[in-house]
């Protein structure tokens, strides 16, 4: 008797297990093809694929002889306000920007920094909502 229960529960651990791995493959093909902002390849330093509510990043290892982009992608039904700091360049920071974020399909934005800049610079995202998705790239195409 204890063996067929053992048996029974093995199987029934088995069966969960398998479910739980087809839930969680579709969870993740679903959140590929729900994505905000792309991989931005080779020519990325930063690459900030999903984030909720209020953040940032910090982007080093500028190449001064490149030009430098970020872009932002948001969607949820409310807006983010950008905000820079360079570090190595206070004159050349870019005005705080908003970005309306509507339901449904994501709003993006690209930023031009230029050329010349080395060092790093900061990115401060202030949501409307904590469940606002937001998402970002810094290149420096070659």
């Amino acid at each position: 008797m204890k063996h067929a229960l053992r048996g029974r529960k093995a199987a029934a651990a088995a069966a969960m297990a398998t479910a739980l791995a087809m839930t969680v493959g579709a969870g993740q093909a679903a959140a590929q093809d729900d994505e905000l902002i792309g991989y931005p390849g080779p020519d990325g330093l930063i690459w900030v694929q999903e984030q909720r509510g209020s953040g940032g990043f910090v982007s080093g290892g500028l190449a001064a002889r490149l030009d430098t982009y970020t872009t932002f992608a948001c969607e949820g039904g409310g807006s983010i306000e950008v905000a820079f700091r360079l570090e190595e360049h206070p004159d050349r920071s870019p005005a705080p920007f908003t970005l309306a974020c509507p339901a449904g399909s994501p709003a993006r934005v690209t930023v031009p920094l230029g050329t010349g800049l080395h060092g790093g610079f900061q990115a401060g995202v202030t949501a409307s909502s904590p469940s606002i998705r937001w998402g970002a790239t810094v290149v420096q195409p070659e």
